[in-house]
C-alpha cells in the first residue's frame, strides 16, 4: 500500500495572478505564497491548485498525500523500480520526497492525510414515489454563493496510458478502478476512496487536462458554470453525467486552454469493497447523457 489521498496540482503559468482570477472566480480563495500562488476551498486547511511561474503553461507536479510506513515502502519500490529521488523544486518546497513518472511529471508523495472540507445540505429531491421535500420550493436562490469544498481528481494526458497505469498502480501504490481501452484509465487511492482521484486520457504527448472540484449538488454544478460563462470564459463540455465514476460534470476552459471541472455525486469504493475493474468501450468511455462531447475536449493544447 502506499498513496491515499490526493493533495494538490501545482501548474506552471506565465502569469499566476491570471490563474488566481480564474480560480477566485470558480469559487476559490487564493494567496501569495512567496513567488507561488495558492489556491484553496473555502473551509479547507489544505493546498489545493499551485500556481507558479513559467513560460508556457504546464503541469508543473502532483501531490498526494500516504502514511509514514506506507512512504518508506514506496521508497524501496521506486528504488528496486530505477525511480530516482530528486530535491523537492526551489519554487514549491513541499515536503515528503518526489521524482518523475514515466512521462517527467514531478511527483510529490509525503505523510498527509486529506484535511477536514465543509459538508453540504442534504440534496432532497422528489421522484416517483419518494416525497423527499414537499411544501418548499426546490430551486435555488439566484444569489446562492458556488463554492468548491475540495479537489477530487486530475487527469492527464499521455502518449502511453498502459506504461502509466503500470508505474502508478505498481511502483506508486495506486489502485486502476476503471477504464475503456487506450481511452481513459483511472485510479483510486488505497483505503476507502472516490472512484478516482488520478487518471489519463490518450494523446500523442503529455499534458494537464483537468482539475476537478466537489460542489454541493447539480445546481451548484449548473449555477456555478454559467456564472463563468457569464464572465467571458470558455465552455469546456456539459451539463452531463460521466458513465466512468458517475459523476454530474460541467467542464470550463481556464485562460490556457485547460478545464476545470465542476462535479457531484461520484461513485465511492470502500476500502472492503470487492470492486473489479471493468473496461468500458471506447464508445462508452466518457459520459451517459449530455451534450455531445465537442473535438476539443480531448484536444492537448500543452505544448509538446
Amino acid at each position: 500500500m502506499s498513496v491515499r489521498n490526493l493533495q494538490h496540482v501545482a501548474l506552471a503559468v506565465p502569469d499566476p495572478t491570471v490563474g488566481r482570477k480564474f480560480y477566485t472566480d470558480f469559487g476559490m480563495e487564493g494567496r501569495e505564497d512567496g513567488k507561488r500562488v495558492v489556491m484553496r476551498c473555502f473551509g479547507r486547511d489544505q493546498d489545493q491548485v499551485v500556481l507558479v511561474e513559467g513560460k508556457t503553461r504546464h503541469m508543473h507536479h502532483v501531490s498526494f498525500g500516504t502514511r509514514a510506513e506506507d512512504l518508506e515502502a514506496l521508497k524501496k519500490r521506486l528504488q528496486q523500480n530505477a525511480t530516482k529521488l530528486v530535491d523537492a523544486p526551489k519554487e514549491t518546497p513541499y515536503d515528503g520526497i518526489w521524482f518523475r513518472d514515466p512521462d517527467g511529471l514531478l511527483v510529490n508523495v509525503r505523510v498527509a492525510e486529506p484535511a477536514k472540507w465543509r459538508s453540504a445540505p442534504e440534496w432532497r429531491i422528489n421522484n416517483p414515489g419518494h416525497l423527499n421535500r414537499a411544501g418548499v420550493a426546490g430551486h435555488p436562490k439566484r444569489d446562492v454563493v458556488v463554492r468548491p469544498t475540495r479537489l477530487g481528481h486530475t487527469l492527464r494526458f499521455t502518449p502511453q496510458i498502459g506504461t502509466m497505469v503500470d508505474f502508478y498502480t505498481r511502483v506508486v501504490g495506486l489502485q486502476l478502478s476503471d477504464r475503456a481501452q487506450e481511452v481513459v484509465a483511472f485510479m483510486r487511492g488505497q483505503g476507502g476512496c472516490d472512484h478516482h482521484i488520478f487518471g489519463f486520457i490518450t494523446s500523442d504527448h503529455p499534458g494537464f487536462h483537468h482539475a476537478s472540484f466537489e460542489v454541493g449538488n447539480v445546481d451548484e454544478i449548473g449555477m456555478g458554470a454559467c456564472r463563468l460563462l457569464d464572465k467571458g470564459y470558455k465552455d469546456g463540455w456539459g451539463f452531463g453525467r460521466h458513465v466512468i465514476g458517475s459523476n454530474f460534470f460541467h467542464y470550463i476552459r481556464d485562460p490556457w486552454d485547460s478545464m476545470a471541472e465542476y462535479f457531484c455525486d461520484i461513485d465511492y469504493i470502500p476500502a472492503d469493497a470487492k470492486w473489479t475493474p471493468t473496461n468500458y468501450p471506447a464508445e462508452d468511455s466518457l459520459y451517459v447523457w449530455g451534450p455531445k462531447p465537442p473535438e476539443a475536449f480531448g484536444m492537448n493544447f500543452e505544448q509538446a
